[in-house]
């Protein structure tokens, strides 16, 4: 099989049958008021209670368990009272492939995939010289010798370079979180509920320019759940719970790790052939290509990874994406509906996880005064440290 082929292997084996997250509004206001209702177990804890609730079934259902790099797999089993004979650690969108994997290859039928984060009580450093504790297993943390240990100015640099190269301007990319905003406004579960226009997001303080406040993700605790099983499997807990079936249709994947950490893979070419191959992996599974999507989520830990996902995943041409944002929309009203739920920028940083429940509202039509009309096939992509993973969902 070609390297920029997955075939239809993994094409519909799951579906996604509960999903659930803990409240953030509330957690936010507690952990802003001193308190700490939880550590990162209790929060994926609770969001697990509840996705069983939303799928309808029970801990001995489950024979798979993905948790996220946040928290230590076995303890993580300890604490949900698990024994399951197949598990795993990853991130959003890696759990979401690595439980179709399991699934298809028969190590698993119901594949509980929870993540739990208390990154602001604990007061998390991303950035500096103990950024995440200073261990090297980031990327970014690899730059320390130069003092460049923030994301938001790797991500500055970057975008400094694309703005150089193709004529993009601040109020191009401030375009991105007024829609994201927009969307957040019309999610009751979202932090920033307020919506901006384009004149505050531009009076808003640089971070690292050019970067402004509202290109950065939120930071606050809380939780989020899944439950992916196998198709057949799906279809009967579905019988009895009622809730609408959502297959992952597509997975495509391409790493970048050579000059990684010269950040060769992000100046030299914003990870498009990695975006280029992923995306042909994803679509040719999925059956679908960019015009079939009818929402696009892209990991959003800062604004700009937006204009080169549209770019890399061919919604539009290389150096056009803030054009195209500004000719289509991406918010409410827009052609192109992207993070609907207001993303990590307005929603809630839950690294990746908070769009996968995202995708899942809107195919089952539960987006309420957000959802998308007729919405069949919502497409997911994350490029983090050169490593770009894509899903495609489907009814």
């Amino acid at each position: 099989m070609p390297a920029d082929s997955c075939g239809a292997s993994l094409h519909k084996v799951a579906a996604v049958t509960g999903i659930a997250h803990t409240d953030w509004i509330e957690d936010y206001r507690r952990v802003r008021a001193g308190d700490k209702p939880f550590d990162s177990y209790g929060y994926g804890a609770l969001a697990f209670s509840r996705a069983m609730a939303d799928a309808g079934i029970s801990r001995s259902d489950i024979d798979g368990l993905i948790v996220g790099p946040t928290t230590a797999y076995e303890r993580m089993g300890e604490v949900l009272d698990l024994n399951p004979r197949w598990g795993d650690q990853a991130d959003a969108v890696t759990a979401v492939a690595k439980a179709c994997m399991a699934i298809a290859t028969g190590m698993a039928e119901v594949v509980a995939l929870v993540y739990g984060n208390d990154q602001r009580s604990a007061a998390i450093q991303y950035g500096g010289p103990e950024a995440m504790g200073g261990d090297a297993f980031l990327s970014y943390v690899y730059h320390s010798p130069w003092g460049l240990t923030s994301q938001g100015a790797l991500y500055a640099l970057m975008f400094r370079r694309y703005m150089a190269l193709t004529g993009t301007q601040e109020r191009d990319l401030g375009q991105v979180s007024v829609a994201q905003r927009a969307w957040a406004s019309r999610n009751p579960h979202a932090l920033m509920q307020k919506r901006i226009t384009l004149d505050d997001y531009l009076a808003a303080p640089y971070i690292a320019e050019p970067l402004h406040l509202f290109d950065y993700c939120l930071i606050n605790d809380g939780g989020v759940a899944l439950i992916v099983a196998e198709a057949s499997r799906a279809r009967a807990i579905a019988t009895k719970s009622g809730k609408p079936l959502v297959f992952v249709d597509g997975i495509g994947r391409a790493d970048l790790n050579r000059e990684a950490t010269s950040l060769g893979p992000r100046l030299l070419e914003f990870y498009r052939p990695a975006q280029h191959l992923a995306a042909r992996q994803v679509y040719e599974m999925a059956g679908v290509g960019p015009e079939d999507v009818d929402a696009l989520l892209v990991y959003d830990s800062f604004s700009c990874h937006i204009l080169f996902a549209l770019e890399g995943f061919g919604y539009c041409g290389e150096g056009e994406a803030g054009s195209f944002i500004a000719r289509t929309g991406i918010g409410p009203g827009g052609q192109l509906p992207v993070n609907t739920g207001g993303g990590h920028l307005s929603e809630s940083y839950m690294q990746g996880w908070n769009h996968q429940i995202e995708a899942v509202r809107q195919i089952r039509g539960e987006g309420g005064d957000r959802q998308v009309p007729d919405c069949r096939h919502v497409h997911y992509v994350s490029d983090v440290a050169g490593k770009v993973v894509s899903l495609m969902y489907g009814a």
